[in-house]
């Protein structure tokens, strides 16, 4: 076979299907559609309630922020559909992975996972961190502070060593992962509805200090600034994909996996539209750039019993989205694993709780080893060398293994002996 034809060689829907049935490589099949609701919420709704919501009002678009989310609601809704028919229609692991190994080929789909495991790794890493962040800060209010050097990645110019916090959230949500996907999404059930109680409770008691005169001027930066405030809370969003990657573990993906992303994408628009409200009505909008501006808000109007528990909600919120994340990065692993493409250690279920574990430690590791030693700044230039360095040496693994160790390759070779 050419080169040519061997990097755009495709997998049918038929054979993903049948991989799926195989026994030892096969995933147990327990979500339903409020787990995959729960799981979408969990995933999206996060820093960006939290943190963006401020920083888009105060620098972008004003109290027009409620028309920035409506606009990024919008474009992410079609990409929400899309994914949507993807998974009912072939319900396996890997999400965009899996849908571009049908659509453009192997070297195509490989490109594209093997971008999604940085995606997912380095979005792992600074949450782990932002989490820490929240971890500490809570703990400071009880007088309870951890030794300088295990309070952040290593500097040794200010003598820290090691994000112990990180690392310790790491290893919890691994070995939840680890327990089996429905433990993991009913633990994920509860602390997205805590969050969303959270959340409530700031729009009950926001509503009463919200003053209409807050709201005006309504759009002072203009068109131009709802725009760019739409481009950045379009972060806010990001996650609904993850969803995806749970597609072969639900009881019935043709009718759950459409109700559980867009559901969970309605949901989070719905709240993010009352925050954004409810936060430019007690605030003017110039005084929100800030790091926490829900809390800040209910600081403002002296309820700071208040924003404490939202403390409390940003730092379940930020756990969801962890524990969503690293599970969609291991099934990442198992995917392209099963597929030849990575090594076969990766696509390994465990017979009782049909859990690829170690895929599973194998992400916990890396995220933990960057959660731990790399500051936010250093995490972020990773993500920019990915469009570079990362996909060169993407490039280099594909055509040195999984080129030759690809099933189809395999298949391919049976056919012409």
């Amino acid at each position: 076979m050419s080169w040519k034809n061997q990097l755009l060689r495709k997998k049918s829907v038929t054979q993903m299907l049948e991989q799926v049935d195989k026994t030892e490589s096969s995933l147990k099949k327990s979500l339903g559609a409020f787990d995959l609701t729960m799981l979408g919420i969990g995933a999206i709704m996060g820093t960006g309630i939290f943190v963006l919501t401020g920083v888009a009002a105060a620098l972008h678009a004003g109290p027009a922020l409620v028309l920035s989310f409506v606009i990024a609601a919008l474009a992410c809704v079609f990409a929400a559909l899309c994914y949507a028919e993807f998974a009912s229609t072939v319900p396996v692991s890997g999400s965009a992975y899996t849908y571009s190994y049908a659509a453009f080929g192997e070297f195509v789909a490989w490109m594209i996972g093997w971008d999604l495991i940085l995606e997912y790794g380095v979005a792992c890493a600074a949450v782990a961190s932002g989490w820490s962040g929240y971890a500490q800060g809570l703990l400071a209010g009880f007088n309870i502070h951890l030794p300088h050097a295990l309070t952040s990645a290593f500097d040794a110019s200010k003598g820290t060593i090691i994000d112990l916090p990180a690392v310790l959230i790491i290893v919890i949500i691994t070995a939840l992962l680890m327990k089996g996907t429905k433990e993991s999404a009913s633990l994920n059930t509860i602390m997205v509805l805590i969050k969303v109680a959270v959340v409530i409770l700031f729009l009950v008691v926001g509503v009463m200090y919200v003053k209409p005169e807050n709201w005006s001027p309504f759009m002072p930066f203009g068109f131009a600034g709802v725009a760019t405030g739409a481009a950045t809370v379009f972060f806010a969003f990001i996650g609904f994909d993850a969803v995806s990657s749970a597609a072969e573990e639900v009881r019935n993906p043709q009718r759950d996996m459409p109700i559980g992303i867009i559901s969970s994408l309605l949901v989070c628009t719905i709240l993010y539209i009352a925050v954004s409200l409810t936060l430019t009505g007690i605030v003017p909008y110039h005084l929100l750039n800030v790091k926490n501006p829900v809390a800040f808000a209910l600081s403002y109007v002296n309820q700071d019993w208040v924003a404490g528990f939202i403390s409390l909600g940003a730092i379940v919120g930020i756990t969801t989205v962890l524990l969503v994340m690293m599970y969609g990065q291991a099934r990442m692993f198992f995917a392209m694993s099963r597929d030849g493409l990575l090594p076969e250690l990766f696509s390994h279920v465990h017979p009782r709780t049909q859990v690829p574990q170690k895929s599973t430690l194998v992400v916990a590791a890396l995220v933990a080893t960057f959660g731990g030693l790399l500051p936010l700044s250093s995490l972020a230039q990773l993500t920019k060398v990915g469009f570079l360095g990362w996909l060169s040496v993407g490039a280099i693994i594909y055509f040195l293994y999984g080129r030759k160790h690809s099933r189809l390759a395999a298949k391919d070779d049976s056919s012409q002996t």
